[in-house]
Order: C-alpha cells, then sequence, then structure tokens
C-alpha cells in the first residue's frame, strides 16, 4: 500500500540532503516553486502559440494550449485542495509533518500546468506525424539501430514522455531539467509506464505510456522514493498512479470537455439551443434561473453555465475520489475518476457532439494535414544534418540547417542514436505552431533553391 508521506516527497533531483516539510520556508513552499520554474520555462512560454483543438483561430475567444494548461492548473488546484482536506482528515499524523490542504492543490495545479508541456505543434496530428515519421516516413530507416523499446518511443511518440523530459532531463548539463519535486512529477505520470508492452491491461495506468528509455534509470528512482506499487513483471518497468495523478487526469477531462463545447458553440458550430440542453443536464439543479434569464449574450449564458458544469464535476471528481481513497492507495482503482462519475454519460454525449462538430471539422482538419506535412519535412532535414554532423559528413546544405538549431543542441555528441533522434524530436516537439510553419516554408524554398543548382 503506498503512503501519503511517501508520495508528497519535496525532494527535486540532485538533493544531497532531505527536504522536511516543517523546514519549508512557509512563502517559498517547494511545491509552488515547482508551479513558478514552470510558468517561467520557454515550453510553456511556447504554448501560447500552439493550437488547443481550433487552429490558428483568428477569433480571440478560441484557446490556445496555453489558456487551457492554465485553467486546467485552477481545476487541479480546487480538487486537490478538496482531497487534501479529506486526506489530512483520515491521517492526522500528516499535518504533524507539517502538511497543509494547500500543499495539495499546489502540487496538483503544478502537475496540471505541466500537463501538456510536451505536446507537439499542431495538437495530437503532431504527436501522430512524428510517429508516422519513423514508421512509414524516412525515419523508418533506423529500426535496425534500435531496441524494440526505442523503436517504439519513436513510432508512438507520446506528448506525456515527452513532457516529463522536458521536466526531467539533464541531457545539455542543466542537472536535472526544471528540478521539479518529486510529489509533483509522480502527479504529472498519468501513464507510468514504458512504450513497451502496448496496452497490457484495460488499467486506465495502461492505456499510454508516459516515459521514454533515456529517462528510465531516472523513473527506478522517482518511483522508488514515492513508493509507487511496480505492476510489471521480467524486464518491463511500469507503476500503479500516483494517488494524485488520478486528479490531475480529471481536471484536464473537466476542462477539455467542457470547454472545447464552449468554444464550439461560440464560434456557432454547435447550435446554441442544442448546446444548452446538453450543459443543463450537468448542472439543472444549481441554476440561478433569475439570473441566467438576465443574461443577454449568448457568450454569457455559455459562459454561466460552463462554470456551473465546472464547479459540478469538481465536487463529483472528488467523491469518488475520496469513496476510492483506499483501492487507489492499493493501487486497485484501475480507471479515470471521470469514468465512475454519475455524469459519465453525459460528458461522453457533449464528446460525442465535439468530436462531430469540431475536431472532424473542415478547419481542424486542414490544419492537422498542414501539420503532417510540416513535420515530416523538419524532422528530415533536422535528422538528416544532425547525423551527418555526429559523422563529420556535413554538406553545406546542412551545416546551414544547423544554425537553425537552439544552442543547446549544437553538438550532436551522444553516440546513440536512439538519443539524437530523440533530441531532434524533441526540438521539433517544443516548436510553437508558427515556428514550425516557418521553419519549413524556409526549408521548402532551400530545397528548391539546393536542388537546382
Amino acid at each position: 500500500m503506498m503512503q501519503w508521506e511517501s508520495l508528497l516527497s519535496l525532494k527535486k533531483q540532485g538533493d544531497t540532503s532531505p527536504r522536511i516539510r516543517k523546514e519549508q520556508d512557509q512563502t517559498r513552499l517547494g511545491f509552488e516553486v515547482d508551479y513558478d520554474r514552470i510558468i517561467f520555462s520557454p515550453a510553456f512560454r511556447s504554448l501560447q502559440d500552439k493550437t488547443q483543438v481550433i487552429p490558428m483561430s483568428k477569433t480571440d475567444f478560441v484557446h490556445t494550449r496555453l489558456t487551457h494548461s492554465l485553467e486546467v492548473s485552477v481545476v487541479g488546484r480546487s480538487l486537490g485542495r478538496n482531497a487534501g482536506k479529506f486526506i489530512l482528515e483520515k491521517y492526522p499524523h500528516l499535518k504533524e509533518l507539517g502538511y497543509e490542504i494547500n500543499d495539495f492543490g499546489a502540487i496538483v495545479a503544478a502537475a496540471s500546468l505541466a500537463h501538456d508541456i510536451g505536446n507537439p505543434p499542431f495538437g495530437h496530428s503532431g504527436e501522430k506525424a512524428i510517429g508516422e515519421y519513423f514508421l512509414n516516413g524516412n525515419g523508418s530507416r533506423f529500426k535496425s539501430q534500435l531496441t524494440p523499446k526505442e523503436h517504439q518511443d519513436l513510432v508512438s511518440f507520446e506528448g506525456n514522455a515527452n513532457g516529463l523530459m522536458v521536466l526531467t532531463s539533464s541531457m545539455f548539463g542543466v542537472e536535472g531539467g526544471l528540478r521539479i519535486s518529486y510529489a509533483t512529477l509522480g502527479a504529472f505520470m498519468k501513464y507510468p509506464k514504458e512504450s513497451l508492452p502496448i496496452k497490457p491491461t484495460s488499467n486506465i495506468a495502461d492505456k499510454k505510456y508516459g516515459f521514454f528509455q533515456s529517462e528510465k534509470e531516472f523513473i527506478k528512482e522517482l518511483a522508488t522514493e514515492l513508493g509507487l506499487i511496480p505492476n510489471k513483471t521480467g524486464d518491463d518497468i511500469g507503476y500503479e498512479r500516483h494517488p494524485l495523478a488520478y486528479l490531475v487526469e480529471a481536471a484536464d477531462d473537466i476542462c477539455y470537455t467542457i470547454i472545447d463545447f464552449e468554444d464550439g458553440i461560440n464560434l456557432g458550430w454547435i447550435d446554441e439551443d442544442y448546446a444548452l440542453e446538453y450543459l443543463i443536464k450537468l448542472v439543472k439543479d444549481k441554476i440561478n434561473n433569475a439570473k441566467y434569464y438576465e443574461l443577454k449574450t449568448r457568450e454569457d449564458r455559455v459562459s454561466y453555465l460552463r462554470a456551473l458544469a465546472i464547479g459540478r464535476m469538481i465536487d463529483e471528481v472528488i467523491e469518488v475520489f475520496k469513496e476510492n481513497e483506499e483501492s487507489i492507495l492499493q493501487g486497485k482503482f484501475p480507471y479515470a475518476l471521470t469514468d465512475k462519475s454519475q455524469f459519465k454519460a453525459q460528458l461522453d454525449d457533449i464528446i460525442k457532439i465535439c468530436v462531430k462538430k469540431i475536431y472532424q471539422s473542415t478547419e481542424v482538419t486542414q490544419k492537422e494535414i498542414t501539420g503532417y506535412k510540416v513535420i515530416s519535412v523538419l524532422l528530415d532535414t533536422f535528422i538528416t544534418a544532425y547525423n551527418n554532423a555526429y559523422e563529420g559528413t556535413t554538406s553545406n546544405y546542412d551545416k546551414l540547417v544547423l544554425r537553425m538549431l537552439p544552442e543547446k543542441y549544437k553538438a550532436a555528441n551522444t553516440a546513440s542514436v536512439y538519443e539524437r533522434l530523440l533530441q531532434m524530436c524533441h526540438f521539433v516537439s517544443l516548436l510553437t505552431d508558427g515556428n514550425a510553419l516557418q521553419l519549413f516554408k524556409i526549408i521548402q524554398g532551400n530545397k528548391e533553391g539546393h536542388h537546382s543548382h
């Protein structure tokens, strides 16, 4: 059984002495420092120009990944504080160790803030485009030089694992990446397993994977420190989730479901009257009718219902968490919290409408097609130049391309093909939609110019 005092570890990568909760500076609590470090990181800033769903939008009220991440962190903070209140009442010894309700809020808020930090440009099609480049594209030529797990990391490139790399990787001389506390890293990992075996069970923690082979040794140390429960055998590594990871996942599920829906209504892609019925099902006993009928604009009406719906879902998720807290600590809760919610059917209906009206819309489809093309060209160009630099066979063109790489990637000095490929995926994945498009245009222009000589 997992123990809260281990799960709430303040340890950071590279620490030589333990961090004791009672000795923390109340004005700069370790878990709050995590939030601040994420906010100030370049990877987080680049989310301001990454599509959430609706692309390159000309309207100003649609969400980017940045606004989405901030909203998820706000919902996550509420979930964490509510759970913390319950946990501290149930385990009073945690209070004696100095833990407070806000600690739980701070951990969940920081992990929620970072939940999309590793996602490539162009939404989910960006992830798929990286994977397909290594599966069917020019990247398939590397298969023989990779172990099965390394190969799987690339062909099913995963934003979650890439996010963990952003937070922890000391690849370029920065020891321990952003140096986030272990409790927050644990809460961040929705799928604490390797890329293989694929979906070994129907456990939600096995649905995707959460770390690349490059982070494997660190993950073992993290899991030991937090006391996560191992659930794989032989050479495979995987664990049951950190209990607070369920809350991070729920914060994301609540936000993207209800807020994508809101964006769709405000864009006029989903009919207001039809949509309101769905939102009203979530909040019917909470609506203040007098107040509701005074709201003049569609945006205000939808915004009022959206706020109520999110509040309602927060209460609901906390009930499910409390009821199942012991099973969760035993590693015996293989579901998402929202799957066990009394509103599961309503949420599923909302998602179905979003899929049809938003995710499969012409605008979103066009963006995804652009994303495929852009990402495969960028990967191909940079991987070729990077590998040639390592082999010492760069052409003049390669040298020009390499000048476009940020300082930290400059030296292709790792003997491992896998790490070089991963570094280039990491570089491309941290570009914004706009940067990626711009680089693509430059390369396309240069390619034509380059071949004509």
